[in-house]
């Protein structure tokens, strides 16, 4: 059963010269569904909603809740259940290696080094970069860097995935690859994403615009309210 993730009239705004200004006007949604689409417009709030979840960005009021855990005060909690992919793998790939990039993730539950290293392994294995261990990261194509940056992720084994357009750099080939294996994850899935055949994969999808949430609900309807807004 997925975490129980709420957020309660949840705001985020910055301050600017000529006053604050809002990211996310107040929102409260409970998020219990396995699959999770975020759709919206670039600029539209829908990354900084979902960077909310793991406490990348804190609410300027309000809450977030993971399982009853408060992103803010419950922060290092929060993150070993909540994990994040980003847009841009080299964004989260710090190790020279493949296998020492997916250890690195292991160091916190598994403290022998032999038996972590064995473990990266059979993750890589599981993901298809068996044959990639003791490779560069340099010199993966962008779709291995977005497998491996999930890899590591799903190493600390999180409840709940949050993925920020992990298919926006990749070719039509590579996306299908990064998108099954994400659809075919036994953790709670959100996925913030401008490809709309993901969308409908979902079981539920939020568009969010001019930094509210708009609709909520059935993926196809939500599809269809972001096209007529992007018309408009």
């Amino acid at each position: 059963m997925p975490p129980a993730i709420r957020l309660d009239e949840v705001a985020v705004s910055v301050p600017t010269p000529s006053g604050d200004l809002a990211l996310l006007h107040p929102t409260s949604v409970h998020l219990t569904e396995h699959r999770i689409a975020l759709v919206g417009s670039n600029g539209s709030g829908k990354s900084t909603f979902a960077r909310l979840l793991n406490g990348l960005v804190e609410p300027t009021r309000g809450t977030v809740t993971v399982d009853g855990l408060d992103t803010v005060h419950d922060g290092p909690a929060v993150r070993r259940k909540v994990g994040f992919v980003f847009t841009n793998p080299d964004a989260q790939l710090v190790m020279p290696t493949c296998l020492e990039d997916v250890a690195l993730s292991l160091r916190r539950t598994v403290k022998d080094k032999r038996t972590r290293q064995a473990r990266a392994r059979a993750i890589l294995e599981e993901i298809g970069l068996g044959d990639k261990a003791d490779t560069t990261v340099h010199a993966l194509s962008g779709g291995q860097k977005q497998m491996l940056a999930l890899a590591g992720v799903l190493a600390t084994d999180p409840a709940v995935l949050v993925a920020d357009e992990p298919t926006t750099l990749l070719d039509l080939r590579n996306t299908q690859i990064v998108a099954d294996r994400l659809f075919a994850l036994p953790q709670q899935l959100v996925l913030v994403t401008h490809d709309l055949d993901l969308a409908v994969r979902c079981d539920r999808a939020l568009v969010i615009d001019d930094a509210r949430v708009v609709f909520d609900g059935d993926p196809q309807a939500a599809v269809s309210t972001y096209r007529t807004l992007a018309r408009a």
